[in-house]
């Protein structure tokens, strides 16, 4: 008996959609799709959780000085002459930033292994390139979705039936975060 289901796919497919699947899991908060599929991807996802929950607390505040160029009104970066050469003033500003311990650390690369990354475009731009922003999923687990579960012991997803698909009479289900 296989330890997993294969979902009538190579292993290459197999991957790209439990990866794909798990990742609009966690952006979403819940997806359709075959009872099959997501007997799979709430393995996989309820992992993920776990691991989260984990090591959420597992971090270090440092207090940490960075030069960045100044800005006008504009936000264009303001040059002065030196030399005969246009150059860029920058200042210090001391920044207090969130430091992985290694076990978060390794906890991330994990997540990072399964995750893709989800670029959000807003509604007024599809299909260009401006003003779209990367969401960061793994950040989302740690400082969203970890704390949300850190008194449960297990049981971060469900499962309800929703009824037969019209085309081919597949059992359909949501997947959802509880």
């Amino acid at each position: 008996m296989a330890g997993y289901r294969k979902l009538g796919r190579t292993s290459s497919q197999r991957k790209a959609l439990l990866r794909n699947q798990v990742t609009n899991l966690l952006y979403h908060g819940k997806i359709v799709t075959t009872e099959a599929k997501a007997k799979e991807v709430q393995k996989i996802a309820e992992g993920l959780i776990a691991l989260a929950v984990k090591e959420k607390d597992n971090f270090e505040t440092v207090k940490v000085t960075a030069k960045v160029a100044k800005k006008d009104k504009d936000g264009k970066r303001v040059k002065e002459v030196v030399d005969g050469k246009k150059v860029t003033v920058y200042e210090e500003v001391e920044k207090e930033i969130k430091k992985d311990m290694p076990s978060r650390l390794h906890a991330r690369r994990q997540m990072l292994k399964v995750l893709y990354s989800v670029t959000e475009v807003p509604t007024e731009n599809t299909g260009k390139k401006k003003n779209t922003k990367e969401i960061d999923l793994v950040a989302k687990l740690f400082d969203e979705v970890a704390p949300k579960y850190a008194s449960r012991k297990g049981g971060y997803t469900r499962i309800i039936k929703i009824g037969q698909r019209k085309g081919d009479g597949a059992l359909e289900v949501v997947l959802e975060l509880v």
